[in-house]
């Protein structure tokens, strides 16, 4: 068909419209050439459309074509675009009109470059070249080699290629239902939608014998509807295009072939790429952006000067992930190298960078909780070990003390003995005598009674004081019951080294919560270091004093003397294990004090007194109200 020459569109009014249906998403584009060669002004193309902007095909392509073109220029080129309406207006007179049209719209712009999408657009611009851009570069796209043969192009007129090669979507529908018996081919009522089928037959003879095969066309949507619910199992449903159905009702092919998929029994393939997301699986096609940036290489080859000859756009298989998942199709079974649309994304995916942080943040929250964990262990055996050593310390200590105290606590006990035995004796000569006195040896049982109590209570102590014990006997007391009893334990001693002894509390309970023992083993530790220090002091001025009370809050114990007091240089070494200012000392009594006051949350210090002597302050918190209810 030469240049210039009118032509008749009737007698194929929808033209090819494998232009408008042969894009497809790609996935491997052509590699993009150098910006183009601006010449002195900026260049001028020419898209040009072979039906409306509904058609997204058409649509998807040119807008492909344009951001090639836009981004390979910075922008510097002037892009038209023109839609031909041929779907709706296939008449010859409207093409004459179109071309006198464009011809007078474009007389003072040429374009440089026609981009013709489509076979119809590609005879509309070679017919019209002359009138429209006589000197342009016509590139064409949309169409195989095999239309663009028949319809005798010139050979300064430069293709983008593409294929559609139906058996391959055949053959993908095969992969994915191989148990399938039965396979539907459907197809519409216009010249395309026939081309489309006839061409259909040929490619899948050899492909349907494997199958019972049926060729559904010319029928109303209505119908292809209805037949598509009644599917057997086992079908595979390869849709073509439907551009006008047997009642001559006008269809965009995606719509028409959604609704037809929309009440399938089975599992609906298709060679469009704007088939998915309207239920069609999927098929192998040629995407519109590899289309597009072909296309658009092309132009920037001629705009800049080079040689540029016809190109295959490339093909690739696509599916729809949502329709894998609807007919329960296997992802494993697609071809290699399938796009899959819809997926959906899995939460690694999605989120890979933030699971990684927050991952390595469990694990380092893991490891420092899994140490600190590791460390809490090892204090609470540290502790408990300290405890055992502690309390062992303060068993050696009571032996200690109770060794130092014997001679007292015998001379002490042996008082009571004394006082038992003389009163037996007593009543026992009363009563070898003829009147024996009753009340009187009444009196002498009672006396009895009292020194046996009495008795039993410095035993008791000595019980106490000497009893080995692998825990802490947590315990609520008065702290001047404590001193009250320490002080009986030692007023033997000091009176045998010619010590007063006094003591002072307030009125009213102090009470503390502790291991009774430990803290009285502190008070005795205390009151036996204060007796040593009075070794030297005139007798009449030694005196031990006791005295409780409170201070800020808590309960306080003051133990004080009349020797010859601390010096200085030594008050901060006190408390220091195993030091002593005494030749036979061990130097643990004191650390010992410190170590159990500060095991129940106390302090304890020592300071000299004004007057001479020393005073040891025991401080210890109170047990309130609300722990004691506990």
């Amino acid at each position: 068909m030469g240049v210039g020459r009118k032509w008749s569109f009737r007698s194929d009014r929808l033209g090819r419209y494998a232009a408008l249906c042969c894009f497809f998403l790609a996935m491997g584009a052509s590699m993009p050439s150098p910006a183009a060669e601006i010449p002195d002004r900026v260049p001028r193309v020419l898209i040009l459309y072979p039906y409306d902007e509904r058609i997204a095909a058409t649509t998807a392509a040119g807008e492909a074509v344009r951001k090639r073109l836009l981004d390979a220029t910075q922008g510097k080129i002037d892009l038209f675009s023109e839609f031909l309406d041929l779907s709706r207006f296939p008449e010859s007179a409207h093409l004459d009109r179109m071309a006198q049209y464009l011809s007078a719209k474009y007389a003072d712009r040429r374009p440089d470059v026609v981009v013709a999408l489509g076979e119809a657009s590609a005879r509309f611009v070679v017919a019209n070249r002359k009138q429209l851009a006589e000197n342009a570069k016509i590139i064409h796209a949309g169409f195989s080699i095999s239309t663009a043969e028949k319809i005798a192009l010139p050979s300064d007129v430069i293709g983008a290629f593409t294929e559609f090669d139906i058996v391959k979507t055949a053959e993908m529908a095969r992969g994915l239902q191989p148990e399938a018996r039965y396979l539907f081919i459907i197809g519409g009522s216009s010249e395309f939608d026939r081309w489309w089928l006839a061409k259909a037959r040929r490619d899948l003879a050899v492909f349907s014998e494997e199958y019972e095969t049926t060729y559904l066309q010319d029928l109303t949507i209505d119908e292809f509807t209805k037949r598509a619910a009644e599917f057997p199992r086992g079908s595979i449903v390869i849709a073509l295009t439907i551009f006008k159905d047997s009642a001559g009702r006008n269809f965009i092919p995606r719509d028409a072939i959604g609704q037809i998929a929309a009440t399938a029994s089975a599992p609906v393939y298709g060679p469009y790429q704007t088939y998915i997301g309207h239920g069609v699986v999927g098929g192998n096609t040629v995407t519109f952006e590899a289309l597009g940036r072909t296309v658009g290489d092309l132009v920037i080859d001629a705009i800049a000067g080079k040689p540029v000859s016809d190109v295959e756009a490339p093909q690739i298989y696509i599916a729809d992930a949502r329709q894998l998942q609807r007919w329960g199709l296997a992802e494993r079974d697609l071809p290699p190298g399938t796009i899959q649309m819809h997926k959906e994304r899995s939460l690694w995916e999605e989120h890979r960078l933030v699971l990684l942080v927050g991952g390595g943040l469990v694990l380092a929250q893991a490891s420092i909780i899994s140490v600190l964990l590791l460390e809490r262990r090892r204090r609470r055996d540290a502790e408990r070990s300290s405890r055992l050593h502690l309390l062992e310390a303060v068993h050696l200590n009571q032996s200690a003390t109770a060794g130092a105290l014997s001679s007292s606590i015998a001379h002490e006990l042996n008082q009571p003995l004394s006082a038992i035995r003389n009163n037996a004796e007593a009543a026992s000569v009363l009563l070898r005598s003829e009147s024996p006195d009753r009340e009187l040896i009444q009196q002498i049982l009672l006396d009895i009674q009292e020194d046996d109590q009495r008795a039993g209570d410095i035993i008791s102590r000595m019980r106490g004081l000497l009893k080995k014990r692998s825990e802490i006997d947590w315990q609520e007391f008065d702290l001047n019951d404590v001193t009250s009893s320490a002080i009986h334990i030692i007023h033997c001693e000091a009176e045998r080294r010619g010590i007063k002894l006094t003591s002072s509390r307030l009125p009213g309970e102090l009470p503390v919560r502790a291991d009774k023992v430990h803290v009285q083993q502190v008070i005795l530790n205390l009151a036996t270091n204060a007796m040593d220090s009075m070794l030297d002091a005139v007798p009449a001025r030694r005196t031990l004093t006791f005295a409780t009370g409170r201070a800020n809050e808590k309960a306080e114990l003051r133990v004080s003397d009349t020797g010859d007091g601390i010096p200085e240089e030594r008050l901060i070494r006190i408390f220091e294990p195993f030091y002593t200012t005494k030749q036979a000392g061990t130097g643990l009594g004191l650390s010992i004090a410190r170590a159990i006051v500060e095991t129940y949350g106390g302090t304890i210090r020592a300071d000299n007194r004004p007057g001479g002597g020393a005073v040891f302050r025991v401080v210890l918190p109170l047990a309130h109200r609300e722990e004691r209810s506990r």
